[in-house]
């Protein structure tokens, strides 16, 4: 049997309240901040990722620190961004490594 992708939401909102320690008027928050998008059941349930449940605590982390939720954003914009960028530098580089 294989495992369910990381995308996938398979968890409520009281349930990724739970697994966070955020609460779910915060979660929801979060939703219309634009800083999570969980997916949504045929009836309009939230449901929340692995993938989610990880931005959340990330979330949480950046506002541990002081960070209001404008700068949140631009912090998860550009570590989004970051990523990308190391991931294109890596194929780059592989690329390289197969034609030498």
């Amino acid at each position: 049997m294989s495992m369910p992708s990381p995308e996938r939401g398979l968890y409520s909102i009281s349930v990724a309240a739970e697994l966070t320690g955020i609460g779910p008027q915060t979660l929801r928050l979060y939703e219309t901040k634009g800083l999570v998008d969980p997916a949504r059941t045929d009836g309009g349930t939230r449901r929340y990722s692995d993938q989610d449940i990880r931005r959340i605590q990330r979330i949480a982390e950046l506002t541990a620190i002081g960070l209001n939720l404008a700068g949140v954003g631009l912090v998860l914009e550009l570590e989004s961004e970051n990523n990308l960028l190391r991931q294109r530098l890596a194929e780059v580089r592989g690329d390289e490594d197969a034609s030498l």
